[in-house]
C-alpha cells in the first residue's frame, strides 16, 4: 500500500516528525505535491484548512487529516475526510496506516473520527518513545503541554496542562546530529520545570550535553516575559548562538492579560526588555490587536508599549483570529482603532514591525537573520 503525505509548507515539521514515528513501524511516507493513491496524509491549521478541504473533498484516494484545525473540529472534517486524526499522532497514524492495510479488519483505533464514529484516545504521547526526525530532518520538539490556559491558545487543549519533556540525553543525540539545534516548546526557559517555576540547572544541563550551534528561545519557539532573568540570559550567551529572543507580550494593558488568563503583568514584559537589552540580545516580542473586550484605552496601551520596545528590538504585530477549540474560539475581534492603525503603520513603514493588521491570517513577515531561518 502506497502512503503519502501532501506536502505544505506549514506541516513541515509535522512531517518530520510523523514520517519518524511511521518509520518504527516499517511504514514509509512519500511526500506529494497532491493527493495520489493510496492514502494521502493531511496536517492543516486552521489558517490553511480551508485551502485545502476542496482538494480532500475531490480526492481519489483515502484521505487522512489531522493537526490543530482537525483536531479541534474533527465533526466538520470528518464531512470531507475519510479519517481524522484527534490530537497527538505519533501513536494513532501508523495505527490507523496498519488499520487500513489489513483492509479495516478490527475496531478503528481509538483517536481516530470518522463521519460517524469516534473513540477518544484515553493516553498521552511519551516523548522519549519517538524519535524528533530521522531521514527527514527537523526542529527537536523538547517540551509538549502547557500549565498556562491563555485564551486565544491552541496548545493547552491539544497537549493538555502538564508539561511533558524529551530526556537530555535523547535531545542531545539528536541535537549533536544537526549543523544548528532549533527547538520546539511552548517556552524554552521552562525545560525540565512544570512550566510555572524554572529550573535553570534542567536547562544549562541540557546546553552542556549540546556540542552543535544552538539556537534557544527563538524560533521556532519562545519563552514567557517572566522567565527571563538575568540567570536565564547568562545561559544563552555562554552556551548559544542566537542574539535574539522571542517572547510574547499580546496585550500592553494589564486588563487584558488578565481576561486572556496569561499570567504575567506589563511590568514583566518591560522587565524582560531591559534585561535582554542589558545583555545585548534583541528582544522579537509578539503583540495581539483586536482582541475581544479590548476597547480604545487598551490599544492605546498596546501602542505605546509597542513604541517603546521597538528602540531595543523587533516586535511583531498582528490581528486577533479566533481559533477553534480555544476558549476565546466563538468570540470576533474588537475594531482597531483608527489613531493605534496609523502609528502602528508609520512603525511598520520604518522596518520598525512586521505583521498584519488587515489581515488576521496573515501570520508575521520576518526579516532575515542569523537567528531566523
Amino acid at each position: 500500500m502506497r502512503t503519502c503525505w501532501r506536502d505544505i509548507s506549514a506541516a513541515r515539521n509535522s512531517f518530520a516528525v510523523l514520517n519518524a514515528a511511521c518509520r518504527l513501524k516499517g511504514i514509509y511516507l512519500e511526500p506529494v505535491d497532491t493527493p495520489a493513491p493510496d492514502v494521502t496524509c493531511f496536517s492543516l491549521n486552521s489558517v490553511n484548512a480551508r485551502k485545502y478541504e476542496h482538494e480532500i473533498r475531490e480526492a481519489r484516494c483515502i484521505t487522512i487529516a489531522g493537526g490543530p484545525h482537525p483536531s479541534a473540529c474533527y465533526h466538520e472534517v470528518a464531512e470531507y475526510a475519510d479519517y481524522v486524526i484527534v490530537g497527538e499522532g505519533e501513536h494513532t497514524l501508523p495505527a490507523l496506516l496498519q488499520f487500513i492495510r489489513s483492509g479495516c479488519q478490527g475496531d478503528l483505533p481509538p483517536g481516530v473520527a470518522t463521519d460517524n464514529s469516534y473513540t477518544p484516545l484515553d493516553c498521552t504521547v511519551v516523548p522519549d518513545a519517538y524519535p524528533p526526525f530521522s531521514d527527514v530532518k527537523g526542529y527537536i520538539e523538547i517540551t509538549r503541554g502547557c500549565p498556562f490556559r491563555c485564551g486565544y491558545c491552541q496548545t493547552h487543549s491539544l497537549f493538555g496542562h502538564c508539561m511533558r519533556h524529551r530526556s537530555i540525553d535523547t535531545i542531545a543525540m539528536h541535537a549533536n546530529s544537526v549543523r544548528d539545534a532549533r527547538f520546539v516548546t511552548p517556552n524554552a526557559l521552562a525545560y525540565g520545570s512544570d512550566g510555572r517555576s524554572p529550573r535553570l540547572d534542567k536547562v544549562e544541563a541540557l546546553l552542556k550535553k549540546i556540542h552543535t550551534d544552538i539556537y534557544f528561545g527563538t524560533f521556532p519557539s519562545e519563552v514567557r516575559p517572566e522567565f527571563i532573568r538575568d540567570e536565564s540570559l547568562g545561559l544563552i550567551a555562554r552556551y548559544c548562538r542566537n542574539t535574539r529572543l522571542h517572547f510574547g507580550a499580546q496585550s500592553g494593558s494589564d486588563r487584558v492579560l488578565s481576561l486572556l488568563h496569561r499570567n504575567h503583568s506589563v511590568s514583566d514584559v518591560v522587565r524582560a526588555v531591559e534585561l535582554c537589552h542589558d545583555h545585548d540580545i534583541v528582544p522579537v516580542v509578539d503583540f495581539i490587536l483586536g482582541l475581544p473586550n479590548e476597547d480604545e484605552n487598551d490599544q492605546v496601551k498596546s501602542m505605546e508599549l509597542i513604541q517603546w520596545i521597538t528602540r531595543y528590538g523587533i516586535v511583531h504585530v498582528h490581528r486577533f483570529l479566533p481559533l477553534p477549540g480555544t476558549p476565546l474560539a466563538a468570540t470576533r475581534p474588537s475594531p482597531i482603532a483608527a489613531e493605534v492603525q496609523k502609528v502602528l503603520g508609520k512603525l511598520a513603514l520604518n522596518g520598525k514591525i512586521t505583521g498584519s493588521l488587515c489581515d488576521p491570517q496573515i501570520r508575521f513577515f520576518r526579516t532575515r537573520s542569523n537567528d531566523i531561518p
